[in-house]
């Protein structure tokens, strides 16, 4: 099986090396002329005290040198440089009230004019109340970290109004179907059939954890329990005491906040003997290893865009790494998070290349060139469908790519799931 895994994974790498060179989408293009115009301004409304907020300003931030560096965006003929302007809206804090994410996102509009939008909110819920502001502005808008499908949904209903926003991250159901076919590979695996979901009490988490409820019960799995927490919560000691009562052989945790780190350290100290499956997102990065003094080993952790988990499948991921350690330092690359820096860096240049089709700043030009978008970056290949939503599957070669690794001694994260980007098998834990 690691041979077959190994060598799929090289044929897929050697695939992806030809598309790239051959469509020339590379971002160590040779400058052609300085950037030397006005600047083409892209604000970042988001959650800038957060993991994820902090990796994807500073993985755009860093495809923005690389553009600029490269002579920038040609516009008709004219060389400018992108110009990234900031806001914090604290919306990953609790107790932050949507209408102060609203206020952020109106205040960094009406005092920066940008011509774009990246990034965009952390919360599935602000996305929804931002949508209309969006599209009272009608500025072009791609968001790489608020997952609900129910942006989607709008579009579809009123696109007219709402065509404005793009969303290049996973949404809620994509990672739904990366989870269940995980579960799918367990059961045919290990004969799994028993799972406990523990979950985040915010909108694209539960989402996440009723999807997978549904799918478990249909497909003769036992849901023996489903527990939600708010944010800040630090003891989840019932659920996994539940969880061992009901004979869970699979706990599937989905969370971003940074207390939730802490299930980990309890599941390990009540040797609960179940594998731990999902996405923590305190455990997705790197030094999470030394942050949790190896308590991680076993734990499958999803990175829900390829870019911070460099895949020998994905060779642009290893190249995302190695260019964010020489530019923000070793200790910042191992800290990335597993969600947002992947898309953040690649929106730049999608956004970049619909510009230059659209040979103008107009939001609707803009808009209809996003519309068009097929290239390839560090997630794989960029597709939007015709709701707005980045395309994710399977085969980097073919569509947007999310995955899983699991931790092993001494500190290492092996990419597992799916099976086209595994680098080994799973293995169960001691305790099993």
């Amino acid at each position: 099986m690691k041979k077959k895994k190994a060598l799929w994974g090289l044929l897929v790498a050697l695939m992806l090396l030809s598309v790239w060179s051959i469509s020339g989408c590379s971002p160590q293009e040779a400058p052609t002329q300085v950037a030397s115009g006005e600047p083409i301004v892209v604000a970042i409304p988001t959650a800038l005290g957060s993991i994820e907020g902090r990796d994807g300003v500073r993985a755009i931030e860093m495809a923005v040198e690389e553009i600029n560096a490269a002579g920038g965006v040609n516009l008709a003929g004219e060389q400018r440089p992108f110009e990234v302007v900031t806001i914090d809206t604290r919306e990953h804090e609790a107790g932050i009230p949507i209408h102060d994410a609203l206020a952020a996102l109106e205040r960094i509009i009406l005092t920066e004019e940008p011509h774009a939008i990246l990034f965009g909110a952390f919360r599935s819920e602000v996305l929804l109340a931002s949508m209309d502001v969006i599209a009272e502005h009608k500025i072009p808008y791609i968001v790489t970290t608020a997952m609900t499908p129910e942006m989607q949904t709008k579009i579809a209903e009123n696109y007219d109004e709402y065509k404005y926003i793009f969303r290049m991250c996973l949404n809620a159901p994509y990672l739904v179907m990366y989870l269940n076919q995980m579960m799918g590979y367990l059961e045919t695996e290990f004969g799994f059939n028993k799972a406990f979901i523990v979950a985040q009490d915010v909108l694209w988490a539960k989402g996440t954890g009723g999807g997978v409820e549904a799918w478990l019960n249909n497909n003769n799995w036992e849901v023996v329990g489903f527990d939600v927490y708010p944010t800040g919560a630090g003891d989840f000691s019932s659920s996994l005491t539940k969880a061992r009562q009901g004979g869970a052989q699979v706990i599937v945790p989905i969370f971003d906040m940074p207390q939730s780190g802490v299930l980990v350290k309890q599941a390990r100290d009540m040797e609960v003997p179940a594998l731990l499956a999902g996405f923590i997102s305190p455990a997705a990065p790197e030094n999470a290893w030394d942050v949790f003094e190896g308590e991680l080993d076993g734990l499958i952790n999803f990175i829900f865009e390829i870019g911070p988990l460099p895949a020998e499948a994905v060779p642009m991921s290893i190249e995302f790494n190695k260019k964010f350690g020489e530019k923000f330092g070793e200790s910042a690359r191992a800290s990335l998070a597993g969600h947002a820096p992947g898309p953040s860096y690649d929106s730049v240049y999608v956004l970049k290349e619909a510009i230059e089709r659209a040979g103008s700043l107009d939001g609707d030009a803009i808009v209809a060139a996003l519309e068009e978008t097929d290239t390839y970056g560090v997630i794989g290949r960029i597709r939007f469908d015709e709701n707005h939503q980045v395309v994710y599957g399977m085969d980097p070669a073919e569509t947007a790519l999310g995955g899983a690794f699991q931790w092993r001694e001494p500190g290492v994260r092996v990419p597992v799931f799916p099976e086209m980007i595994a680098e080994d098998d799973i293995e169960l834990p001691p305790y099993m």
